[in-house]
């Protein structure tokens, strides 16, 4: 984290246990990941021998700073992320951005994840911001071995020379294309979550950033951990965003700044001390850590980003083109699909989105599984194909917490199967809602779109569909 002196502004954020915020018509995702930890102390790890054997520091324009930057691209790359090293000039020399995206998700909706991955020439830099750099680092690399398929195009930052002024993460948002930045819907930033004499404080100073501080505030008190607000002001890489307009929000555990007794009550610790003694020291070293703080911010970051990653943030269109499926608003039946006999009918007692007729899976009350689907030809030279339809869930299920009854939308091709998409008795709605999903990757293939209900044994959910779409333009 930058060095800036001036008073640290501290207002009550705090929510009673259990209580959750609601963030904008945020989509109910996958149960929140247990981001591994020891993952994360190992990146840390491999980051203190890189200093070490780079003249004991990470900082701008020396050599440790590059194999930092080459350690972060190349377990990205390996994961299948689509990775960019981007390099800029400052007064210590080049330095480098690592940019990752995970090459699926709307495009148009990015949602956006960094931390600084320089360190100070005095030290290692290992709490400030190894630490951030690892929780961000290792949520990427969870959520490409999860199987999990984005509504959202997720994009993963890691920054040169925040230490130096905020250099990177300036230089990155102002050499993008305006139509690009207006894409990004959020930037989540993550500077120092592992200071020794840990606090917990989310990010104040963008309180409209589509309820991402507040989805933040309530996910802690979910774990029974206390927050505070704090405006950390142009002290991180999250300004350059703010200053664009681009909603933010981020977390921090404190860096020069002491703890007071009340917060010592609060959080544990020791009051009087800074949150980080070696702040900006030689011994920011990997035993300058509060893996507690670590493993609770980082599964914060997994929070995040599962959630975020599934937002609807409206206004997405398929592209313009001819509708390749038929009948594809059942309206001749079962004509062109197959699947299970009754699941495609006109019965009165679930309402069609047009027409008379639409595909309804699922509502039996038992344990059972369900599916339609049809094959089609996505023509090779689209520059884009999109997936859209109408769907409509009502469910007798009473939890607003737990998954029980599911339908998947799937694209089988050949032998391969990806799931788009998972709705659940989670998302019910008393009206249709239109959902696009982004199926480019298959243009020139053969495939099958799929969709499967499963249901439990105990109370009905009805997965309602209409109105499909696939274009490519």
């Amino acid at each position: 984290m930058r060095k800036i002196v001036f008073p640290v502004v501290l207002a009550a954020g705090v929510l009673g246990a259990g209580v959750l915020v609601a963030a904008g018509n945020v989509a109910t995702a996958a149960e929140s990941p247990d981001i591994s930890v020891a993952n994360a102390k190992a990146h840390l790890d491999q980051l203190q021998s890189i200093a070490t054997s780079n003249g004991g520091n990470r900082a701008t324009g020396r050599p440790g700073y590059k194999a930092s930057a080459d350690y972060v691209k190349a377990k990205l790359d390996a994961a299948g992320y689509t990775t960019t090293l981007q390099s800029f000039s400052t007064s210590a020399g080049t330095s480098y951005n690592v940019i990752a995206d995970w090459p699926h998700g709307d495009p148009n909706h990015v949602v956006m994840a960094g931390s600084h991955l320089d360190s100070v020439s005095s030290g290692p830099g290992i709490n400030d911001n190894g630490s951030g750099s690892s929780g961000v680092l290792e949520t990427a690399l969870a959520y490409a071995a999860s199987g999990q398929t984005p509504k959202n195009r997720l994009r993963f930052g890691f920054w040169g020379a925040e230490e130096l002024g905020l250099l990177g993460s300036k230089y990155y948002v102002n050499n993008l294309p305006s139509a690009e930045r207006d894409k990004i819907e959020l930037y989540l930033n993550f500077d120092m979550i592992a200071s020794p004499n840990a606090g917990y404080f989310v990010y104040d100073d963008n309180p409209a950033g589509n309820g991402a501080r507040d989805d933040l505030v309530a996910y802690f008190s979910t774990k029974n951990v206390q927050t505070e607000y704090i405006d950390v002001q142009g002290r991180s890489d999250h300004a350059a965003f703010r200053s664009l307009g681009i909603p933010t929000a981020g977390t921090f555990s404190g860096a020069e700044g002491r703890k007071t007794s009340a917060q010592a009550a609060k959080w544990g610790g020791t009051a009087g001390a800074a949150f980080d003694p070696c702040y900006h020291r030689s011994c920011d070293t990997a035993d300058n850590l509060d893996l507690t703080s670590l493993d609770r911010q980082i599964d914060a970051i997994g929070h995040m980003i599962w959630t975020y990653a599934q937002k609807e943030y409206g206004g997405s269109e398929p592209p313009a083109g001819d509708n390749l499926l038929q009948n594809p608003g059942f309206e001749s039946g079962a004509a062109s699909w197959t699947g299970d006999v009754g699941v495609i009918t006109s019965n009165t007692s679930r309402p069609a989105h047009t027409g008379a007729y639409k595909a309804w899976l699922q509502g039996n009350g038992r344990s059972s599984t369900e599916n339609l689907g049809q094959s089609v030809t996505l023509p090779a030279g689209a520059a884009a194909a999109a997936l859209s339809l109408w769907i409509r869930i009502d469910t007798a299920e009473t939890t607003s917490s737990r998954v029980y009854d599911t339908v998947k939308v799937q694209i089988v091709d050949g032998a391969s199967v990806t799931t788009l998409a998972t709705y659940s008795n989670l998302d019910r709605s008393t009206s249709y809602v239109r959902k696009t999903l982004d199926v480019t990757q298959y243009k020139g293939k053969l495939v099958t779109v799929r969709f499967v209900g499963q249901e439990d044994s105990s109370l009905q959910t009805s997965f309602v569909i209409d109105d499909v779409a696939l274009t490519a333009g």
